[in-house]
């Protein structure tokens, strides 16, 4: 919709790896991959990042390109094949990068898969980053193009300065492979100063990781008494590691489940990534290699706002079928309303940022409320009846076919 939420419901997918792929022109691909649990929804937030234009060089010379925060690309003469068709290209390439900060708290939403990858032995590996780049060449007519067989490219990627005393001398290298949603080991890349640069045979997403055993994690957030808490944060760290962190999002039922590192002293913290700082638990626990379950975690309830009304259609009947949609600080929250018509939801209540805007949505009329303005606070927030009509909700294209619309 205008948010940019989908919802699919009632699918297959591979329960180690299920992956949800997004493609908007002039944007790298954001693909999410997860540990699917039968019966059970996952919910995520994906950022897409746009194709930002590096430069260009001649194919047939070969050449390098930068961006200002260190990240190159350097091409050997003669090394460009274009993808379609395995034919040499011999004109202008242009070239489309991104450097994906390993430190950046946005990691979770920006990079593809979940940090897990398949090493050189062909066994499944929690991944620790030191970086991340996309690249994409584009020949002059936007034809997609490839490093041509039995040629090379060096690739440079900067590492934080608070990453550099811990980086490793060498490190492998992992290219994100789209058909399993999964890193795969590929070569390596070495440090010099505050960068890595290794050899690759072909572009796509690339990583610079120090692989580590996988555990499995799942938990509940739940309210004080007992009611689910959705769409909280769930972050899991190795402690003393700043680029060391595993994110999920609580679904409608509160539940979370993912890769953790394994055999190794972790702490979880509950966050509202809706500009509100600090978090709203915290812990330390240690991992092995099976599965770790921490069962149900309690928040204190002065962290809750707990938003409870009725939604009605034109007609006066309650709604059956519908969504009450929230926003707060930039994120939306979307919460099934019951086919009573009735809605209780919990939000983590957030003092820097507690403003919302509310609306409801009858998907059986396709008609909407107007929006609500309220500030939330801590424990019940009655919006009483809201009724779902005056504004279509209905959505459409508009296209046009040899100039007649």
């Amino acid at each position: 919709d205008r948010h940019g939420y989908f919802e699919i419901k009632n699918v297959q997918v591979v329960k180690e790896a299920a992956t949800v792929t997004v493609s908007f022109p002039g944007y790298f691909k954001g693909i999410k991959t997860y540990m699917a649990a039968a019966g059970k929804s996952a919910f995520f937030r994906i950022k897409l990042l746009p194709k930002t234009n590096a430069g260009n060089m001649n194919a047939g010379t070969g050449g390098s390109v930068s961006l200002t925060n260190g990240l190159t690309i350097s091409l050997p003469a003669n090394a460009v094949k274009i993808a379609s068709t395995g034919s040499v290209y011999s004109g202008t390439v242009n070239v489309a990068a991104t450097w994906i900060n390993p430190t950046s708290p946005e990691l979770h939403k920006i990079m593809p898969g979940d940090l897990r990858g398949i090493n050189t032995d062909g066994l499944m590996r929690g991944l620790t980053t030191y970086g991340m780049m996309a690249v994409e060449l584009t020949g002059s007519s936007g034809e997609l193009l490839q490093i041509a067989d039995g040629k090379k490219s060096v690739i440079t990627f900067p590492i934080p300065a608070s990453l550099s005393s811990a980086a490793p001398a060498t490190i492998p290298l992992w290219y994100f492979d789209e058909s399993n949603g999964l890193w795969k080991e590929e070569g390596m890349a070495t440090k010099t100063g505050n960068t890595y640069a290794g050899e690759v045979s072909h572009f796509s997403f690339w990583n610079c990781d120090y692989p580590n055993i996988n555990a499995s994690f799942d938990c509940t957030v739940l309210t004080n008494d007992g009611q689910p808490v959705a769409f909280a944060l769930v972050k899991i760290s190795v402690i003393g590691a700043t680029n060391d962190a595993r994110y999920g999002y609580t679904d409608s039922a509160g539940y979370v489940t993912g890769a953790i590192p394994g055999n190794t002293s972790l702490s979880i913290e509950i966050i509202d990534d809706a500009i509100c700082t600090g978090s709203y638990y915290s812990n330390t626990f240690s991992s092995a290699t099976g599965r770790v379950s921490l069962n149900n975690i309690t928040l204190p309830a002065n962290s809750i706002s707990n938003i409870t009304g009725n939604v009605t259609a034109c007609n006066g009947s309650a709604v059956t079928n519908g969504y009450l949609f929230l926003e707060k600080g930039g994120m939306l929250y979307h919460y099934k309303i019951s086919n009573t018509g009735s809605f209780n939801m919990n939000q983590l209540y957030c003092q820097q940022n507690n403003s919302a805007e509310i609306y409801a949505i009858d998907l059986a009329s396709s008609q909407q409320s107007a929006t609500i303005t309220r500030q939330l606070t801590a424990g019940i927030n009655s919006l009483g009846t809201i009724n779902a009509c005056g504004i279509s909700a209905a959505q459409f294209m508009s296209y046009t076919i040899n100039g007649t619309n």
